[in-house]
């Protein structure tokens, strides 16, 4: 069964100041996803869903899903800050979607396949999609509780321009992760790559370190444990009253992988990330994407 590929677009890009999503990069207004999408169906993937907010669903279906009627199967599913369990509801003073977890939770009804997360703001390059396609496609079938993530080297995914969020890695002999950390404030300090710890002093680590860019391989029992674990999640008081918490995917692996119910496999890739974390980060993205074009990577228009 051929792998679908996942991607999160329900965010609004505060920190870039507009909808990056749609921003045309590439020379024919190709936007980043476009080319995650290109890269995914030369990796083998076979179907193509998006999360996104409802309220930006027509504009999403002319400008995106358009492209690609008939290139690959596309599905839609809508984040919302009140898709809730029964039982729960929104805290009063809540505007803050619940987080990236969240977010995977909304296409349980439309995913029943080995499945890869993406961000849509993020340039992964080929070598990552045919990197997590290949496991997810040589899975059993019906296989459980074996996961993946594709790990980036750290000093690979800074931006210029300020801070960057990263999920910091560690991982055992075999090559599976043991824990993943979320640190939301990483950058060069005084020439080293350094994290923002939770007292607010900053932590050199390794450019080698290996972080997760949110490229994630699942199979669809993910979103079972995503339910359970949602719900205690919300059960807990510190959760409701922080009106910002948010159920982040490490948070979620974290657990799987303490409890030892799944496994998740590094797998290593010749990828360097860019994106467009910040607006100022837009011309130099604009640029290696032409660059990209030029050296013959992609052709000049992708669909």
């Amino acid at each position: 069964m051929k792998p679908t590929l996942f991607l999160l677009a329900a965010g609004m890009g505060s920190r870039y100041g507009g909808l990056k999503q749609l921003d045309g990069l590439g020379p024919n207004g190709e936007t980043i996803m476009d080319y995650s999408i290109y890269d995914a169906i030369q990796a083998g993937f076979g179907k193509v869903v998006w999360v996104i907010r409802k309220d930006f669903e027509e504009q999403f279906r002319t400008q995106i899903l358009s492209k690609y009627a008939d290139k690959i199967p596309c599905e839609l599913c809508f984040q919302a800050l009140d898709a809730l369990p029964d039982g729960f509801t929104v805290p009063e003073g809540r505007v803050k979607p619940w987080g990236t977890n969240h977010a995977v939770l909304m296409g349980k009804d439309v995913i029943k396949e080995p499945f890869c997360v993406i961000n849509c703001d993020d340039f992964y390059n080929r070598d990552a999609f045919m990197v997590i396609g290949k496991y997810l496609s040589e899975l059993p079938e019906g296989a459980t509780n074996r996961y993946a993530m594709v790990g980036f080297r750290v000093g690979n995914t800074l931006s210029e321009n300020g801070s960057v969020a990263r999920g910091i890695c560690s991982k055992d002999d075999k090559g599976n992760l043991t824990t993943v950390v979320e640190r939301t404030e990483i950058e060069r300090v005084d020439g080293k790559v350094s994290y923002k710890d939770d007292n607010g002093e900053w932590v050199a680590i390794a450019d080698e370190t290996p972080v997760s860019m949110n490229m994630w391989g699942f199979t669809p029992d993910y979103f079972e444990h995503s339910e359970a674990y949602f719900k205690e999640f919300l059960s807990d008081p510190k959760n409701m009253e922080n009106l910002k918490a948010e159920f982040f995917i490490p948070l979620m692996v974290n657990k799987l992988i303490n409890e030892g119910t799944a496994t998740v496999q590094v797998l290593d890739t010749t990828s360097k990330w860019f994106g467009v974390t910040y607006a100022a980060d837009r011309d130099a993205t604009v640029a290696r994407i032409q660059k990209l074009v030029d050296d013959g990577v992609y052709p000049n228009k992708l669909f």
